[in-house]
């Protein structure tokens, strides 16, 4: 349809391999999209093309060791649990975004080496999961020793917080003014997966990520705002 063509367009002008994207007689999965004078937003998605995603379209992706996979919760759950155990058998690191909430995926957190989340988002999981500790940061770091694996949890304005088996981090949010704040959980999530692939530190892609996130909210929109690599390292060389 229309929204494919459209989206399929920007990808390709910004030069991505689209030889494992599949086609169906589906409708594109859309999101109606509210934006406040503030720049936050309310969304209401209709899956469409995504909810016919199923397990067995994975045994077309080719997936070898040191690869990153990237998933979230806007296809079935499912599909999500599937291609987890797949990206672990071929020795693939895995980061999973975990909205949309639904409370289902808590039982398959533990199979993603990195769990993103945004604060709201955590706490509800954190509430599936009976978490312990006094705040966030405790049921953070809960999470993680239990389960051997790393969370990020996103906090808009206030920056990112991440709990290891062995460590926590937070880094800062850069000094902005938000336009539309709608892109930029997808854009903190493509450029921590791609940072990681790079071979950055997680405190590298942490930040290399936030500041993707935080430049993405000066636009309106969704990926036309997503900020090119070269703009996101610029800013963030100004900040050092």
């Amino acid at each position: 349809d229309s929204f494919a063509a459209e989206a399929l367009a920007l990808l390709r002008d910004g030069k991505v391999d689209l030889s494992g994207v599949a086609e169906t007689h589906a409708s594109t999965g859309t999101a109606l999209i509210m934006v406040a004078d503030d720049g936050e937003n309310i969304i209401a998605v209709v899956p469409g093309a995504n909810a016919s995603v199923v397990p067995g379209d994975l045994s077309k992706a080719f997936l070898k060791k040191g690869d990153v996979v990237l998933l979230q919760n806007e296809i079935p759950l499912a599909t999500v649990d599937a291609a987890l155990d797949q990206a672990r058998a071929a020795g693939a690191i895995t980061v999973l975004n975990t909205a949309p909430f639904q409370g289902q995926a808590a039982g398959f957190l533990d199979k993603a080496d990195y769990v993103v989340a945004n604060e709201t988002e955590f706490d509800l999981y954190g509430e599936a999961l009976s978490l312990q500790g006094r705040d966030r940061a405790a049921r953070m770091r809960d999470f993680a020793g239990k389960t051997g694996r790393t969370v990020v949890v996103t906090l808009g304005g206030d920056g990112v917080m991440a709990a290891t088996p062995s460590d926590f981090l937070a880094v800062a949010a850069r000094k902005i003014t938000p336009v539309d704040t709608v892109g930029a959980g997808d854009t903190f999530c493509g450029y921590f997966a791609a940072s990681l692939s790079s071979g950055l530190t997680l405190e590298q892609a942490l930040a290399r990520a936030g500041a993707a996130g935080s430049l993405a909210c000066l636009k309106p929109g969704a990926q036309p705002a997503i900020p090119l690599a070269k703009d996101v390292d610029q800013a963030l060389q100004e900040t050092h």
